[in-house]
């Protein structure tokens, strides 16, 4: 059943409103914070080695967290790209500003960084917060553990200044990791979590609700445009749009509920066949997968009609036929999204690309898929907190 939030009782007035909040986001754009985000890749020489890194981004793709204990600019940040995997950017935390690559994700709210408390040799090889060295630094009665299907993380929840590019959070929780395994081949230094506060599992106000709560941002906004080829150029970006990053118009779609970054997907079709969500289904965007995630089912036939064999719990088909696949398009809310084959057909060898479709670990009581950047790189993305919807727009 289509479930949707409309605070509007006409549709005129809805595309009044729209145009309205259209135009505040261009009337900011000239203090759009913009945080680049570099691509990096990561080489991964082995197939159990590939199968590491993408167990863990395939398990977290939706929450990164599956258990937990409870615990006026526009800022365009540079990301960096990791294997076509996950995104990072810069930010800093304490006084004198300690500097960290974290991943911006929108599928979580807390945000968390190594510290020296940690006794984990994979510490040893990560930027690690020295809470001694920072003026600003407070620390708390309040623990935190985490629990991954590839790993664990155990730590203590701070508070002090947290910088992205000019954007200022201060006196602002976050978490410390004190003993973490099972992420030695993921090159970042924490998490940002970018979703809404009730998906936090630490308490408290997460950071884009605090940078909003005392005026640092002129619109509940922020953005991502990821690169598609090329390892820089790629940002997210705070407090508005940059409409240089996308082409035609942003097509907005409401959130199912106010309480994550989901909406109603119509269908998934293939040569004008439907192939998946007969009737409607769940959509989450999330910049914290690298991956297009679906049930079980649903994934083995698409995998099938494209032809991919499995190594290794992987698919590939050859890269000489990518150029022959299909795309494969999302309609959201009555508009096309088309992924073509070079998008979800990612180059692993000289002969075998690696298809992104994959199973989702999470069972949900409805069909729910995960858009990852596999989508998101082709399709310019802002998240609106203000109105609770998500603006798509082909990307340039």
């Amino acid at each position: 059943m289509l479930r949707t939030r409309t605070s509007l009782s006409t549709c005129s007035q809805e595309r009044s409103m729209k145009w309205l909040v259209l135009l505040g986001l261009v009337t900011f754009s000239e203090s759009i914070v913009k945080i680049p985000l570099m691509r990096v890749k990561m080489m991964r020489k082995t197939h159990s080695e590939k199968t590491m890194l993408k167990n863990f981004l395939k398990e977290h793709a939706y929450r990164l967290y599956l258990t937990s204990s409870p615990g006026s600019n526009i800022t365009t940040h540079p990301l960096r790209n990791i294997e076509d995997m996950v995104y990072v950017g810069n930010i800093t935390i304490g006084t004198p500003p300690q500097e960290f690559q974290v991943l911006f994700d929108t599928g979580s709210s807390d945000l968390w960084v190594y510290s020296v408390f940690c006794t984990s040799c994979l510490c040893s090889s990560q930027s690690l917060f020295r809470h001694l060295e920072s003026s600003t630094y407070r620390p708390t009665n309040k623990t935190f553990s985490i629990e991954y299907n590839s790993g664990r993380m155990k730590g203590v929840v701070a508070r002090d200044t947290i910088r992205i590019g000019d954007l200022v959070s201060t006196d602002q929780q976050f978490g410390l990791s004190m003993e973490q395994s099972g992420f030695e081949k993921i090159p970042f230094d924490g998490i940002l979590g970018l979703s809404y506060p009730n998906m936090s599992h630490m308490g408290g106000i997460p950071i884009f609700d605090n940078l909003k709560n005392q005026g640092a941002i002129s619109e509940p906004v922020f953005a991502f445009y990821l690169s598609k080829n090329k390892p820089e150029g790629s940002v997210v970006m705070f407090g508005g749009v940059d409409k240089s990053y996308y082409q035609g118009t942003l097509n907005w779609v409401p959130l199912i509920q106010a309480d994550k970054w989901c909406v109603h997907m119509d269908r998934i079709s293939m040569n004008r066949s439907v192939i998946a969500c007969n009737g409607g289904c769940e959509a989450i965007l999330d910049t914290g997968s690298s991956l297009i995630l679906g049930p079980r089912r649903l994934i083995s036939n698409i995998l099938r009609l494209i032809g991919a064999m499995p190594q290794d719990s992987e698919h590939y088909v050859p890269c000489s036929v990518v150029n022959t696949l299909p795309s494969i398009d999302f309609t959201i809310n009555g508009i096309n999204y088309p992924v073509p084959a070079q998008a979800y057909a990612i180059m692993d060898s000289d002969d075998d690309c690696y298809i992104t479709f994959e199973e989702n670990p999470l069972s949900t009581s409805t069909e729910t898929w995960i858009l990852g950047d596999v989508f998101l790189r082709q399709y310019f993305s802002v998240f609106d907190r203000g109105n609770d919807r998500i603006g798509l727009a082909q990307a340039v």
